[in-house]
């Protein structure tokens, strides 16, 4: 199925294009086929420094377009493991990332300023079982799109943010560090690494998800697969803490 009938709504709510270095959303439009990077953390940890903050200033542009024409039960449709798309709901990927994109913003600025500042975790599934990504019923009304473009506009605004500032960094401070109670040291580098992938693996499973309720797009030449169904995102474990 063709995408065509989103027209060109992206995530900034109908022009979509532009460029995210120039003030733009930096999304896809409805016509365009979706290619998401592929790499694991630890590939993107060992890029360039300019092709890193290149590849973190994409982030919403990751995003599937279709997502804007999703109905309001569309967006809190939530999966069985068998479909293989990952079992939370659109919504609850969106949020999920928005609140992800916070910390990982917070947790680089902390390891800037601080010396060797010991970090908070955080337990994603307690955001998704209190509820925090549903929206009353009395604001349901009118443009779904309206409902998730919030949790994009938080993500998109993070990373044009923080490429800024993280571009004006000097080459020594991507390698200063933060304390991690399970994980030990983490660089700026290491935890600027982990934001960009995990915006691109959960893009893929929303990606999936849109497949799902409105047909597949033209085979995109995306740039590696999907990672196999299982957990949460339907791409095995991943931690956030």
């Amino acid at each position: 199925m063709s995408d065509a009938g989103n027209g060109n709504s992206g995530c900034c709510g109908g022009k979509g294009g532009g460029t995210a270095s120039g003030g733009g959303c930096g999304c896809q439009t409805g016509s365009q086929k979706l290619v998401i990077p592929a790499g694991t953390a630890k590939e993107i940890a060992a890029l360039p420094t300019s092709e890193m903050l290149s590849r973190y200033r994409r982030g919403v542009g990751n995003y599937d377009p279709r997502v804007f024409s999703l109905s309001a039960e569309q967006l809190d449709m939530a999966f069985l493991p068998d479909a293989n798309v990952g079992r939370w709901s659109v919504r609850m990927l969106l949020g999920h990332m928005a609140d992800a994109e916070i910390v990982f913003v917070h947790r680089m600025r902390r390891a800037i300023a601080e010396d060797r500042p010991l970090l908070a975790v955080w337990e994603e599934n307690a955001f998704i079982d209190s509820g925090l990504y549903a929206i009353p019923r009395e604001v349901q009304q009118g443009d779904p799109a309206s409902l998730i473009g919030g949790f994009v506009a938080v993500l998109h605004t993070m990373r044009m943010w923080s490429f800024q500032w993280l571009s004006g960094l000097k080459p020594e401070q991507f390698d200063r560090i933060a304390m991690h109670p399970e994980r030990g040291e983490q660089r700026v580098r290491d935890i600027l690494s982990y934001a960009i992938w995990h915006v691109e693996h959960h893009a893929r499973f929303l990606q999936l998800k849109c497949d799902r309720m409105l047909g597949p797009v033209e085979e995109p030449a995306a740039a590696g697969a999907a990672a196999a169904s299982g957990g949460c995102c339907g791409g095995g474990a991943h931690q956030h803490g």
